[in-house]
């Protein structure tokens, strides 16, 4: 399949030669996951209404999907609407539905054009109909996609996401389809919302708070973090470029010490040849 670009802008030399240095200087993460904040505080430095920095941020994920595609990560997981922000107006909340409405609308079919898949967790049910109906033609329509897939995380919380599980795995104790022996960390992953996706590889988060706001609490045990100032209608694909490069700058020792993952590598690259 022939991929189209997602944008109408045609895609710079110097952006195609950052991207080849980028694979060329280390590994790309595989799953990139962000929270989008940003935007009301964006809108409101520009004397607008909290809405219109919800809009511009429309932009920076369109730019963010376009890019980490290229790049070639397989999966891009987007904050878009926490469980929390149920508790906003009820106008904002309105708005910010219809908003989803209208970029599934736009978006979808692009997505599609592009080989890429649209996946989403959380407590979808409390959509409202509209807006979940959208949602879910557009995972019908691109469900065999392969290049990249793209969560989006609605109505999500990572203390939810957890509750669910042990309801899950207790349910299942009970009717004796498990034992207490049973439950280990991949029995705890394979009941989460993400149990079909690697646990995220770098988390990007947009301006400039350090916390992970209830987001992929079990996931992001051994995640790295950047932190940007910048609001999320700012990001664009050369932050996206810069999260990467200091993400290839870390040494992902996952509770070992240098010696035992250069080892590991070593082990690895001989078992190869």
């Amino acid at each position: 399949m022939e991929k189209i670009a997602l944008t109408k802008k045609k895609q710079t030399k110097e952006d195609v030669l950052r991207q080849s240095l980028l694979k060329e200087r280390g590994q790309i993460p595989a799953h990139v996951a962000i929270i989008m904040d940003g935007n009301g505080r964006w809108a409101k430095k520009q004397g607008r209404m909290r809405i219109q920095g919800h809009k511009a941020g429309v932009d920076s994920v369109r730019d963010t999907i376009e890019a980490c595609a290229q790049l070639g990560v397989s999966h891009l997981t987007l904050y878009a609407f926490s469980t929390e922000n149920w508790r906003r107006p009820k106008s904002e909340i309105s708005a910010l539905m219809k908003l989803l409405i209208q970029t599934l609308r736009k978006e979808t079919l692009n997505l599609n054009k592009n080989d890429l898949k649209l996946h989403a967790i959380g407590e979808l049910d409390r959509l409202p109909p509209v807006c979940l109906k959208e949602l879910h033609e557009g995972i019908e329509m691109t469900r065999d996609n392969q290049r990249m897939v793209i969560t989006l995380a609605l109505s999500y919380s990572g203390r939810w996401d957890i509750n669910n599980a042990v309801r899950d795995i207790g349910e299942k104790i009970l009717n004796g389809k498990i034992s207490l022996d049973d439950i280990n960390d991949e029995t705890i992953h394979a009941h989460l919302a993400t149990h079909d996706m690697p646990d995220p590889d770098l988390l990007i988060r947009t301006g400039g708070d350090f916390r992970i706001s209830n987001f992929l609490l079990w996931q992001c045990a051994y995640t790295e973090f950047f932190i940007t100032q910048k609001f999320w209608p700012e990001f664009r694909r050369s932050d996206i470029y810069e999260a990467i490069e200091t993400y290839q700058t870390r040494e992902r020792r996952f509770g070992m010490i240098s010696e035992q993952l250069y080892k590991k590598e070593k082990e690895k690259a001989a078992a190869s040849v």
